[in-house]
C-alpha cells in the first residue's frame, strides 16, 4: 500500500519561499500521477500543480508563474517550490497519487479523487 508523507511546510513571510516534499514508501510513483493539493481553512480543496511521471505538468493558473513541480521516480520523492508566497497561500498542503486519471489536469482538476493522500503539510504565510 501506498503511503505519502509530506514535509517542508512551516511560516513564512510574504514573498519568501518553501520546498515542499513528499516521499513515498511501501510502493513506488512509477506509473502514477502526482500532484500538489490545499486546503485553507473554511475553503474547498484545491490542485496547485501535477505531474505525470513522463514529466507533463500542469498548474492552476493563478499560481504557475510562482510554482515548479518536479519528481524523482527513483528516489520516490515529488518536490513543490514555491515562490513569492502570499498570505493567501497559506493552507494545509497535501501530496496525492494516482492511477486512475491519466492528464495531470484531469488530476488536478479532481475529475476523480486520488487515491492516495498524505497528512498534509502546514503552510503559513505572515509577516
Amino acid at each position: 500500500q501506498l503511503q505519502l508523507v509530506e514535509s517542508g511546510g512551516g511560516l513564512v513571510q510574504p514573498g519568501g519561499s518553501l520546498r515542499l516534499s513528499c516521499a513515498a514508501f511501501g510502493s513506488s510513483l512509477d506509473y502514477k500521477l502526482v500532484g500538489w493539493f490545499r486546503q485553507a481553512p473554511g475553503k474547498q480543496r484545491e490542485g496547485v500543480s501535477c505531474i505525470s511521471s513522463d514529466g507533463r505538468t500542469y498548474y492552476a493558473d493563478s499560481l504557475k508563474d510562482r510554482l515548479a513541480i518536479s519528481r524523482d521516480n527513483a528516489k520516490k520523492m515529488a518536490d513543490l517550490q514555491m515562490d513569492n508566497l502570499k498570505p493567501e497561500d497559506t493552507a494545509v498542503y497535501y501530496c496525492a497519487a494516482t492511477e486512475s486519471v491519466t492528464s495531470v489536469q484531469a488530476m488536478c482538476d479532481m475529475s476523480r479523487f486520488p487515491s492516495y493522500w498524505g497528512q498534509g503539510t502546514q503552510v503559513t504565510v505572515s509577516s
